[in-house]
């Protein structure tokens, strides 16, 4: 009996992953939001610099920065969302509402930790990417060397990805 007790209780504290659920799902919602403020603020910026016609020198890369960072906030709030779903489904139930849905399969065939951490690392391997090419705006190239560490790097990340691919399709 005591075995019993136990074994139930132990099944029932599987419920604290609803915490990591919600918690990351806000955490998604919040993300969501920045970026899409860090947009529309890039559309204000645009739109006053064409009214006014002030074409500031690094305005290309001012407003292609602001859109990677903002970018690079969506995967990450896509991989919060990614990892709500998957530990609910893993831990808690399947969601109904994706069950019969060809969107809802593809995005939550999650059935187990190691599924869930493929998915996840993917979508983390795709910010760091985007990190990298936002942080490369920024650089100064002044000798032939940077710029032959700038393409080696860039085809060191190619490669990576059409790796990353490759196992995806396995």
């Amino acid at each position: 009996m005591i075995e019993k007790l136990f074994e139930s209780l132990m099944w029932k504290s599987r419920l604290f992953i609803l915490l990591a659920v919600v918690f990351g799902l806000i955490g998604s919602v919040i993300l969501f939001i920045v970026a899409s403020v860090d947009i529309y603020e890039v559309l204000t910026y645009t739109f006053n610099v064409y009214v006014n016609a002030l074409h500031p020198k690094d305005f290309h890369e001012v407003i292609v920065s602001k859109i990677i960072g903002a970018v690079d906030l969506y995967l990450i709030a896509i991989v919060m969302l990614i990892f709500a779903f998957g530990i609910y489904e893993l831990f808690i139930s399947k969601i109904e509402a994706a069950e019969n849905k060809e969107v809802g399969n593809n995005i939550l065939a999650i059935s187990s930790l190691d599924q869930l951490k493929d998915k996840i690392a993917k979508v983390i391997i795709m910010v760091l990417v985007v990190g990298f090419f936002q942080r490369v705006l920024h650089m100064k190239y002044t000798t032939a060397l940077e710029m032959l560490y700038f393409a080696l790097s860039i085809m060191v990340i190619a490669i990576g990805l059409f790796f990353l691919g490759k196992v995806g399709k396995k």
